[in-house]
């Protein structure tokens, strides 16, 4: 069983015209959060993108029988999901459909943390993430590729500390939920206490 972080760069927004030109992924500590691995970067701009997506499948055990063989974790994953499936289609692979297995997308979690906003509550507005993807696809047609490592790595570690932080905030949360909400809703009310 394993947690992964995982992400693609893409040239652009559109699945069915635009390619996957990096696939990251890296082993996180189940009980911290926190990488064990190192990160995998399978880069496009060396092989192809079919080599990339069959390497991905090949290797990562994403599509092991055992379903918690690979656990995507990852910020906004149905956007990943969608390249995927219609990517791996394109090249004829079976199409792969992370969102029908077991996954972790703390997309939601930013969103709760940003008042329920969508706007507002991208990974680079809430952690130290410097920049959104919009430059890649420009770095990527001025072949500037160590512009896009850079910016993938630096997407990693701020998703990994992100990730961090709330495996060790979360359980706290938690408590704190229990102890102000369910107990008290679940404790008699004076109300509705036996009258003597």
């Amino acid at each position: 069983m394993g947690n992964y972080y995982f992400d693609i760069e893409t040239t652009g927004l559109d699945p069915k015209k635009n390619k996957i030109i990096t696939i990251q992924y890296q082993e996180l500590d189940r009980k911290t959060g926190e990488a064990i691995g190192k990160l995998i970067i399978l880069k496009e701009w060396e092989s192809s993108e079919r080599e990339i997506l069959e390497k991905f499948l090949q290797e990562s055990g994403i599509n092991d029988s055992y379903d918690f063989r690979f656990i995507p974790t990852g910020y906004n994953l149905n956007f990943e999901h969608n390249f995927l499936k219609e990517r791996t289609a394109l090249h004829s692979f079976t199409p792969l459909d992370i969102l029908n297995k077991p996954y972790i997308d703390l997309r939601a979690v930013g969103i709760l943390m940003n008042h329920g906003e969508f706007k507002g509550s991208g990974l680079d507005k809430i952690s130290g993430k410097p920049t959104d993807g919009s430059n890649v696809p420009v770095w990527y047609k001025k072949k500037e590729y160590g512009a896009i490592v850079e910016y993938v790595e630096a997407e990693a570690r701020e998703f990994i500390k992100f990730n961090a932080w709330l495996y060790k905030e979360m359980p706290n949360c938690l408590e704190k939920f229990k102890s102000e909400v369910l107990e008290r809703s679940l404790a008699p009310s004076v109300d509705s206490a036996p009258k003597a």
